[in-house]
């Protein structure tokens, strides 16, 4: 089953110690790409939670935030080296200007950085326990991404699939409007080489030479015979478990090709001419949406 490359989930944990909360974002990319946001405490297994991502996405951007909170009523620190040193300034700016009146202790504790929250250096077994508790809480959240994202690809799917059947319905009328052609491709080559005999004289090898080319350019059997190819592996690819986005996007290349290659061989052909240029350009048209949507997929 297909995967889209984007998604959002979250996954929250709680212990005694600390609560724990991981939000994933998924985008398209031609490659993995990862950015992880970590807390200080989890900084040093950033090595290890990018692992455990790459056991789940093969491809994509993927923004990975973890945030970490302690459980209980949280202690205080006060930046005493700064409030002495306000003090100090006060009482000397009384003294200079014969001011008086106490200091705002309210406001001085409002002054950013000089109230803060207290942690203390995690021991190694709780430095432990809080990184086994990152990698179950992603592991939950990397789930919950590939759940949405697998929904996504369904969706999808279906989309390729149904785009697929028109590229083929319009290859199987061009194949028919291909035999029918054949006088006309015929005749064009007869013009082509009468006007290459007129009044020239050409080696026997540089005639066979120049009417084996003529030839290949009023065929388009081969060209229909690859794209068909093509299209059937692509259908193929859709039925695998395979993560298929960059061979999907590959045989796109080609059937687009294969479709230029036919488009240059069916200029004055007459009414089947015109109605193979039609098609040709409405499986160009198809094969340009299919490539849209293939650069959402994993």
């Amino acid at each position: 089953m297909l995967r889209s490359m984007t998604g959002f989930a979250q996954a929250s944990a709680q212990e005694d110690t600390w609560g724990l909360t991981v939000t994933v974002r998924a985008f398209n990319h031609r490659f993995l790409d990862l950015r992880f946001r970590l807390p200080g405490d989890l900084e040093a297994a950033e090595s290890q939670l990018r692992a455990l991502v790459r056991g789940h996405v093969r491809r994509g951007h993927l923004d990975v935030r973890m945030e970490m909170e302690r459980n209980g009523r949280p202690a205080l620190e006060v930046d005493r080296d700064f409030v002495r040193s306000y003090l100090q300034v006060h009482i000397e700016l009384q003294r200079e200007h014969n001011l008086s009146g106490e200091p705002d202790l309210t406001a001085l504790l409002r002054v950013p950085g000089v109230l803060r929250r207290s942690e203390a250096a995690l021991s190694g077994e709780d430095a432990v326990r809080l990184v086994g508790l990152a990698e179950t809480t992603l592991s939950e959240a990397l789930k919950r991404l590939n759940e949405m994202r697998s929904r996504e690809g369904a969706a999808l799917e279906n989309e390729l699939r149904g785009r697929l059947g028109k590229v083929e319905a319009a290859r199987g009328k061009l194949a028919e409007l291909g035999e029918r052609a054949l006088p006309a491709f015929q005749q064009r080559l007869q013009k082509r080489l009468q006007e290459l005999l007129a009044g020239v004289s050409l080696e026997p090898a540089r005639l066979a030479q120049e009417a084996a080319y003529l030839a290949e350019r009023s065929d388009i059997s081969e060209e229909l015979m690859r794209l068909a190819s093509h299209a059937n592996q692509f259908g193929q690819l859709l039925d695998s478990k395979a993560e298929a986005g960059k061979q999907l996007d590959f045989l796109l290349q080609e059937m687009n090709r294969e479709t230029n290659t036919t488009l240059s061989k069916v200029p004055n052909l007459g009414a089947e001419g015109l109605e193979m240029t039609r098609l040709g350009l409405e499986i160009k048209a198809e094969i340009e949406r299919l490539r849209e949507q293939v650069q959402n997929v994993e």
